[in-house]
């Protein structure tokens, strides 16, 4: 029988213990460029991996594409091989108004909104960072200067159906096509708010639930590219501040690594 995993092919050793996500493919070598010994051992579908290593600690980075499906997929996967710790790097719109364009968010919890997760467990368990991961995010954006809110994310399925752009006297219009819309859409957006959820995104929330179903440690930092919905589509910035985010990330999961093994 093969050891290989079923949808990455990714066998035992080929991958670290300590995991950058991202969802866009483009974006791993971008967090792997400062690493020495870089190797991509994976390029299957969405998923892209590569390994390498800083700073005498062997890092791991991998796509997991758009949403929780094939997020799961991918901790499911490189779990089974041994990863245990996992930052996610990404792009997020704002639900604050606090929040500017190219901030950072990261995320002490996540509202689970998403089909994937629900597949696991019900939907009254947390999914929660890990406290040693936020404590390293923390500390590294602090060290950093960089601009950043730490706080509840909302993790959604549905881009388009879920996002909405301002109009006139506070009224919202729909994303999707034909503009399809309605009244609860609208409402979900403005419970989340009133509620103090921070930002949006679609893989925190599997992840976080995953990490606490299997034990692992897990967080999330992603950069604030758009602001929903007071600034619409035009305002999106998909790479302001990524560099900062990938930086970010980099330093927390290094001291995590260190920690671990007691230096």
């Amino acid at each position: 029988m093969s050891d290989a995993q079923p949808i990455t092919g990714l066998r035992p050793g080929q991958v670290g213990s300590h995991v950058f996500l991202c969802g866009d493919p483009a974006r791993v070598a971008r967090i792997a460029s400062s690493w020495k010994g870089v190797e991509e051992v994976c390029s299957v579908r969405e998923y892209r991996v590569m390994v390498g290593e800083l700073d005498g600690i062997r890092l791991t980075a991998a796509s997991t594409g758009i949403g929780a499906p094939s997020t799961a997929i991918l901790i499911e996967e490189l779990t089974k091989l041994g990863s245990h710790t996992y930052i996610r790097i990404g792009n997020s719109g704002g639900l604050d108004p606090r929040l500017e364009l190219g901030e950072l968010v990261i995320s002490t919890g996540a509202v689970r909104d998403d089909g994937t997760s629900r597949s696991y467990v019900v939907p009254e368990y947390p999914a929660v960072a890990d406290y040693r991961v936020v404590g390293a995010l923390v500390a590294a954006a602090r060290g950093q200067q960089v601009p950043f809110h730490a706080g509840i994310t909302w993790s959604l399925d549905a881009f388009y159906a879920r996002n909405a752009i301002a109009m006139e006297n506070g009224a919202m219009a729909s994303m999707s096509v034909g503009g399809y819309w309605t009244a609860a859409l609208e409402e979900r957006i403005r419970s989340l708010r009133a509620a103090r959820v921070l930002n949006c995104e679609m893989e925190a929330g599997v992840l976080l639930t995953l990490a606490g179903l299997f034990g692992l440690r897990a967080g999330a930092v992603c950069v604030v590219s758009d602001r929903t919905p007071w600034e619409g589509p035009a305002a999106i910035d998909l790479d302001r501040n990524m560099h900062r985010c990938i930086d970010v990330a980099t330093a927390a999961m290094l001291q995590l690594a260190r920690e671990q093994r007691g230096d």
